[in-house]
């Protein structure tokens, strides 16, 4: 396996768990930054009230998003398991 195939696996797994964790992790943020919005403008100082929006969140995201990130894990896979036979030259 030369380095420029190791490196070109590497990148494609990086940018596949990036593109699978990202519209998670927007959420996530988008939800956590508006609950902090929220409680700085209301003065309300509770650490434990923002966990409840941003599980919410981060759960309709993960259904909404869940048949998109299967197709690009699949993708993913296929694209290892077809081109087997490289890797092991």
């Amino acid at each position: 396996m030369s380095e420029e195939l190791l490196i070109h696996l590497g990148r494609e797994a990086v940018m596949t768990m990036l593109q699978v964790a990202g519209p998670l992790l927007l959420c996530g943020l988008a939800a956590g930054l508006s609950i902090s919005i929220l409680q700085a403008v209301t003065q309300i100082q509770e650490a434990t009230l923002s966990f409840i929006p941003k599980i919410v969140a981060v759960c309709a995201a993960l259904l909404f998003f869940l048949p998109w990130m299967i197709q690009k894990l699949v993708h993913l896979t296929l694209f290892l398991y077809t081109d087997f036979r490289i890797f092991i030259t």
